[in-house]
């Protein structure tokens, strides 16, 4: 197969979007819909009209190609007075007006596909544009200046991401107006403003300065970025549109703040986890990029998705701030942005709003059944709900005094909402933890309040995933086998997205003796999850080696080893591996590093914690061949 040919070339492209778009959304969202649609068909007619042709037109954006720059702007304004006349017709909270960018510049070509440096100047100058106004890059207007009747304004130099010189940006005027009255002081020089008395300079410029940065806020929430390539993927993408959620950085100032906007990026994996129509990334490998200066290209690449959402939390008193964006790797453009500046109290509504625009932007289309349960979180108690995202960051550090307080959190929720599904769900976790931990008096009474719970969480959701998921995981580790299988499947079921169902289901499977059809569950998870945890990578091991595939067991647990040398687990399954496929002398240097870890580790001890429905397989296929190893 040959990688198609990257060409290079100059081309002048026009970039645009609908200036509050989502505001549009918000109030009427199918007439929105149905306006912009019928708009990009007139753009398009008038593109062609003019030689040029749409390369892409994503959401509420338009790329176009021109063969010259005067056809560019003849047509940019072309359309503009169509799209105003058409506007005239329209109520006025139903009018759509588009902002254009032009640029001449080189651009890189590929299947059809346009991006370089040409499309990134057109995009980043659209943004300065008025609703219902072009922009133009200098070389732009140096090429058209005196080869139409329009009238140009110079709006300032525009700093685009890894172009090493500021780019002049002009604006198209509008007919029968005039240059502004800044625009008027650059053109007759420095000379009349040193005439200015200076109280007066100051003034003038704390006010240009403060509107500068309100007018070129979006700017900073739509930077350019990099086209992600397929090819360089590692993972096939999905034939649904896929997403990962970074973590949305914290803008407090406040470490203690974390858990805030770490949960608010959850609740917003998860309500779009629970949409079938999507792929979404687990939270396990998108954090693990948190704190770090990722490009979109780069997630992309690793995770294999078209889409990324980015975005920031500020929590400030009964005050939130929060902005998100949402990026089209494979073509850099920016299908929606926006910043919810709201009281705390409306945390719910924003987090439903950015779902829905996401899934907007995506161009799904969700059932009204599909709509409510991606919106269902369990609780309208703002503090219950702070709470329990408190308590679930605790719950995730897997040590005695976190899990402690974590319990202490939970009860303080459902104390606030006894209603209230996942607080529920948390303090069985707390239970759980215990028996992990070692700090249960007795794992029997701590199991046994755990499920107590965990169907509590059930009766009051039925449809909570993840509550499924847990109570299948404890009815796997009673020998309630077949109450297992059933829980897990109702939780993939629930949310085919979530890899830690599709785990926990393998995992179930494994221990109840259906091995082969444990393997399809955990590959699922791990493409899910693409930066897994290390016990997605050993347990798909396990179901290798339990199947006989040995070639393919040794490499799921030798990458589970490389991740975590310290892993008991991963240590323990690859000295049995090793020994079955008659590498004696490896699986002895793995049974060593188990003693290493865990000095005190006793075979006949680790026996009795498994709960597998065939233990004559347990004794065959890992007891035994970890006797051969050495451990006892």
């Amino acid at each position: 197969m040959t990688t198609p040919e990257v060409k290079r070339k100059l081309a002048t492209i026009l970039s645009g979007d609908v200036k509050g778009y989502s505001r549009l959304l918000a109030k009427d969202e199918d007439g929105t819909v149905r306006t912009l649609n019928a708009y990009k068909q007139v753009m398009a007619n008038l593109v062609q009209q003019r030689q040029g042709k749409v390369i892409d037109a994503p959401g509420d954006n338009v790329l176009a190609e021109f063969p010259n720059v005067v056809d560019a702007v003849q047509c940019a304004v072309e359309i503009q007075k169509e799209l105003n006349n058409r506007n005239d017709e329209l109520p006025e909270h139903r009018r759509m007006e588009f902002r254009f960018g032009i640029n001449l510049g080189e651009v890189s070509e590929k299947e059809e596909k346009i991006f370089g440096d040409g499309l990134n100047v057109a995009a980043r100058i659209q943004n300065l544009a008025d609703a219902g106004g072009i922009c133009l890059s200098r070389i732009v207007y140096e090429q058209i200046k005196d080869k139409s009747e329009f009238k140009y304004e110079y709006i300032g130099k525009e700093t685009v991401k890894n172009i090493a010189e500021p780019v002049r940006v002009y604006r198209v005027l509008p007919e029968g107006e005039t240059a502004s009255l800044v625009g008027s002081w650059k053109r007759i020089g420095l000379n009349y403003w040193k005439r200015v008395n200076p109280a007066v300079k100051i003034i003038i410029a704390l006010i240009a300065a403060v509107n500068a940065v309100w007018q070129l806020y979006p700017r900073f929430i739509k930077p350019s970025v990099e086209v992600a390539s397929k090819e360089k993927m590692t993972f096939s993408l999905p034939d649904k549109p896929s997403i990962a959620v970074l973590p949305f950085t914290n803008m407090s100032g406040d470490p203690k703040q974390e858990y805030f906007s770490d949960g608010i990026t959850e609740e917003i994996i998860t309500a779009l986890s629970k949409v079938p129509k999507l792929f979404v990334i687990a939270r396990n490998s998108t954090f693990t990029f948190k704190g770090k200066p990722v490009k979109v290209q780069q997630v992309s690449e690793e995770l294999g998705v078209r889409y990324v959402l980015e975005g920031s939390v500020r929590k400030a008193g009964d005050k939130i701030r929060i902005t998100a964006q949402l990026i089209d790797a494979l073509t850099g453009n920016h299908l929606w942005a926006e910043r919810y500046d709201r009281n705390l109290s409306a945390i719910f509504t924003v987090q439903d709003e950015i779902t829905k625009k996401i899934i907007t932007a995506m161009q799904v289309k969700l059932t009204e059944g599909e709509q409510a349960q991606a919106a269902a979180r369990g609780t309208n108690n703002l503090e219950a709900f702070l709470k329990y995202l408190q308590a679930r960051e605790l719950n995730g550090q897997h040590n005695p005094e976190s899990n402690a307080l974590a319990r202490q959190l939970a009860e303080e929720a459902i104390a606030l909402d006894p209603m209230y599904a996942h607080a529920y769900y948390i303090l069985a976790s707390t239970h759980m933890m215990d028996c992990w931990l070692g700090t249960s008096k007795s794992p029997k009474d701590s199991i046994d309040k755990s499920i107590e719970l965990v169907q509590k969480a059930i009766i009051l959701d039925n449809n909570y995933a993840g509550a499924h998921s847990f109570l299948g995981w404890m009815f796997s580790m009673t020998g309630q086998h077949d109450k297992a299988v059933a829980e897990g499947e109702k939780a993939v079921a629930l949310n085919p997205n979530s890899a830690d169902s599709h785990m926990t289901l393998g995992k179930i499977l494994t221990f109840a003796g259906r091995y082969e059809e444990s393997i399809p569950e955990l590959k699922t998870a791990i493409r899910l999850n693409p930066i897994p945890p290390n016990a997605y990578l050993y347990s798909l091991g396990i179901s290798y080696n339990l199947t006989g595939h040995l070639d393919e067991a040794i490499t799921w647990c030798e990458k589970a080893v490389r991740q975590e040398p310290n892993s008991l687990f991963a240590r323990l399954f690859m000295a049995a591996i090793y020994s079955r496929a008659g590498r004696d002398k490896e699986a002895r240097i793995e049974a060593a590093e188990v003693l290493r870890i865990n000095p005190k580790f006793s075979l006949e001890k680790y026996a009795k914690t498994v709960t597998y429905k065939n233990q004559e397989d347990v004794e065959r296929i890992i007891s035994a061949p970890l006797r051969k190893a050495g451990l006892k």
